[in-house]
């Protein structure tokens, strides 16, 4: 698998992860979990473009 197609699929793995965990901390009214789900979600985002930009660079 190359480079870039592992980094746009673990992003999305954990853009998935993270809506998850957020919706898991609002409907248990959990502050913390929520926060932590938002910011994988994002970790996620990133991951996904930096995967996008290896692929135009052709890497």
């Amino acid at each position: 698998m190359k480079s870039s197609t592992k980094y746009k699929t673990k992003g999305k793995f954990h853009q998935v992860k993270g809506k998850l965990k957020e919706s898991a901390g609002r409907l248990s009214d959990n502050p913390e979990l929520e926060a932590e789900g938002t910011g994988e979600k994002m970790a996620g985002n990133v991951q996904k473009k930096f995967g996008q930009f290896k692929k135009v660079m052709g890497k």
